[in-house]
């Protein structure tokens, strides 16, 4: 927990998609806290619950979803359960989201200005004159890199570069200025160029803006460079969260070590790159131990029985049997099997 009251504050969030007549849980007991200006990172293997968490923030699950229990609360105001009339007037207003393919989430067939002033008018309705509302969007668009944004204001979005439409549609989901955003996947569909100016302009939009940062992504390097702290997932619970240095520097997860393993590096040119065996556990065979167990090169028969706690450790929280001393696992964790 941050030391003042977070801006968003998520405690034992459950997910659950109803597919033919089942219940599957995608989210299990997640919860973490994010201040005002704060970029907060979530990682993990596609399947892991990065983008449910997501949709379950801002209210987009699709229609088999549902969040059966816990608590989201943006500025102290509880989301859960919030109408659809309520939940429209929160979107863009004071959460927004940024979305993997920036080419499906602008209409194709609609200019980018003529968009720009929709949302707009979504949520201000006629208390700006028409004028008001373009200069508004021309600077926004100016803010986040389009050049000669005012020229290109009556362009379609097929005009535009890939790196482009993403900046054009940060640009969307911050011109109500909201207190979040939550970008999901930005940077997966650029190229390292893109990529480098993508985590630039993030750090400052919390600059000029004071916004908090949901950053959720597969790629540790991004998260690394952009993000204050951070939490892996997997399996749709978090396994561990921390400080991004503190994580980098001594995963405690046997998760985490195997993801940091994986991450290409200099330092390793010729040799074979590390590969995590299996693969995440289906949502329709959950364990009853630990989710990692069948993966994990510390396995010990307490953990195919035992769920492991979200304990605390240094500062930090982790979800392992090794680190919590009434699980009964056999030996305590060695500096140099978790880092």
């Amino acid at each position: 927990m941050t030391g003042s009251q977070p801006l968003l504050d998520v405690r034992q969030l459950e997910v659950a998609y109803h597919v033919r007549g089942r219940s599957l849980l995608a989210l299990r007991g997640v919860e973490f806290d994010i201040a005002a200006g704060e970029i907060f990172g979530v990682v993990g293997e596609s399947g892991c619950g990065k983008s449910t968490l997501s949709a379950a923030l801002i209210g987009l699950l699709p229609a088999n979803g549902e969040i059966t229990s816990g608590s989201i609360r943006l500025d102290g105001r509880e989301l859960r359960g919030l109408g659809r009339r309520e939940l429209r007037q929160l979107r863009g207003g004071q959460i927004a989201m940024v979305f993997q393919d920036p080419l499906t989430s602008l209409n194709p067939t609609i200019r980018i200005g003529t968009q720009l002033l929709d949302v707009q008018r979504a949520h201000l309705g006629g208390q700006r004159r028409r004028g008001d509302l373009r200069r508004r969007a021309v600077e926004m668009l100016t803010q986040v890199g389009i050049p000669d944004a005012s020229e290109r204001f009556g362009d379609y979005p097929h005009q535009f570069s890939g790196g482009m439409r993403q900046r054009i549609v940060i640009a969307m989901a911050l011109l109500l200025r909201p207190s979040l955003l939550i970008a999901d996947e930005p940077t997966s569909a650029l190229d390292a160029t893109l990529e480098a100016q993508m985590i630039e302009l993030f750090k400052q939009l919390r600059h000029d803006f004071g916004t908090a940062i949901v950053f959720i992504s597969h790629d540790l390097t991004v998260v690394s460079q952009v993000c204050d702290r951070m939490m892996v997932m997997y399996a749709g619970q978090a396994v561990e969260e921390g400080d991004v240095q503190s994580v980098f520097r001594e995963p405690l997860h046997p998760y985490t070590k195997a993801l940091l393993a994986a991450v290409p590096s200099r330092n390793q040119r010729g040799e074979r790159l590390a590969t995590i065996p299996g693969r995440v556990p289906s949502l329709s065979a959950p364990s009853d131990g630990c989710a990692f167990a069948d993966r994990c090169t510390f396995v010990q028969p307490v953990n195919r029985e035992r769920e492991p706690h979200y304990v605390a450790w240094n500062g930090r929280r982790v979800r392992c049997n090794i680190y919590d001393p009434t699980s009964g696992y056999q030996s305590p964790p060695r500096r140099e099997d978790v880092s």
